[in-house]
């Protein structure tokens, strides 16, 4: 019966169920009474009528802190469990027919007065105490209560401030829930924000990438102009050196002319083609620095300093500080939502110098031919 009776305690009480008892969805019992109150303490801003709530609502289960969800009718919406009422009325009715066995309760004794039993309580010092401390003792001028009606007091305010301390619990957990979802999102939108500012570096990629194959490719066209015209001038003066070689060859066949006649007859068009093989005014001439290719001159100082400087979009004082200082131009931004309703976070913007101009020529300067 002993074993039985502490099976049928309540966790909120500390006593026997009373009925109706209710059953939760974790299967533990609680008075209806005792749930309405951690029920009442979880939920204090709930509206009330004619002192049972009128909305549904939640709170945990004292024993295994599981979450119970109730509808609009409250506790009065749980079930019963007729088998622990059942089970009452039975040990109820078997504790009465039986006599109860006198059981010598082991009464804590005084410390000062080792004979006397504790069994008033002292008000003052808000510590249990004998008759003899009162009337001989430290306590004699203490205002006392006798030890029963105290008990029956605090007992009651401690099961109050367990209800508290559950819905107290309750609370916790919720901003524990609610902090934990808040590292999520901050977590989301960091993710999603580092997506952002690297779509915004591979457009600034893009950007250079076709500024240097514009700029490459003007380099090389002037490189192939260049190229062509020296390689169709050298095929000029290699033709001029062959017919000059196939003059000198003349020119020495004519030396071994033994006969004089036909000596004066070879040499007169011989020598006017010496003349004319000679002179080379015909053949351009290339100028002094003709190959440097040192106007394609590019420098980068200022949009260097401009790309280490890139930081995030300052916030909206910045923004009109500069528009009162005469700077006109509103910055673009994008911004991405924060999930849950948190707060936006500042895309990344790029603001480049000007691009530094290409001195570059179209064509080579060509010499003119002497004469």
């Amino acid at each position: 019966m002993e074993n039985l009776e502490k099976q049928l305690i309540c966790p909120i009480c500390l006593e026997m169920f009373t009925k109706p008892v209710v059953i939760l969805p974790c299967q533990h019992n609680l008075c209806r009474k005792c749930a309405n109150d951690v029920f009442q303490a979880s939920n204090p801003y709930l509206p009330t009528r004619a002192g049972s709530l009128t909305s549904g609502g939640r709170f945990r289960c004292p024993s295994c802190r599981h979450e119970v969800v109730l509808d609009r009718h409250g506790v009065y919406g749980l079930q019963r469990n007729l088998l622990v009422e059942n089970i009452i009325d039975m040990f109820k009715q078997e504790s009465s027919s039986k006599p109860v066995p006198e059981r010598k309760e082991e009464a804590p004794m005084c410390d000062v007065h080792e004979e006397e039993k504790i069994n008033i309580y002292c008000v003052t010092h808000g510590v249990p105490t004998c008759s003899m401390c009162k009337v001989f003792g430290a306590h004699k001028d203490c205002e006392v209560e006798p030890i029963s009606s105290i008990y029956q007091t605090k007992k009651t305010e401690l099961s109050d401030g367990i209800a508290m301390m559950v819905g107290n619990n309750d609370r916790m957990q919720g901003i524990i829930s609610q902090l934990e979802e808040t590292c999520r999102a901050i977590e989301e939108n960091g993710r999603r924000q580092k997506t952002l500012v690297c779509e915004k570096f591979d457009q600034l990629y893009s950007i250079l990438e076709e500024k240097k194959r514009e700029m490459s490719q003007k380099v090389t066209a002037e490189q192939e102009e260049k190229v062509n015209y020296i390689r169709g001038l050298t095929r000029k003066y290699g033709d001029h050196l062959e017919e000059s070689c196939k003059i000198v060859e003349m020119g020495i066949q004519t030396m071994e002319e033994p006969e004089m006649a036909l000596f004066l007859q070879n040499t007169k068009p011989l020598l006017k083609k010496i003349s004319e093989a000679s002179s080379t005014a015909h053949l351009d001439k290339v100028e002094r620095g003709y190959e440097s290719m040192d106007h394609f001159n590019v420098t980068f100082s200022k949009e260097g300093m401009a790309l280490r400087s890139i930081d995030f979009i300052q916030d909206d004082e910045d923004d009109d500080d500069e528009n009162e200082d005469g700077e006109g131009g509103a910055e673009e931004s994008e911004g991405a939502q924060t999930a849950g309703g948190s707060s936006a976070v500042t895309d990344a913007s790029v603001q480049p110098s000007p691009p530094q101009q290409v001195n570059s020529s179209s064509s080579a300067a060509r010499s003119t031919a002497s004469t």
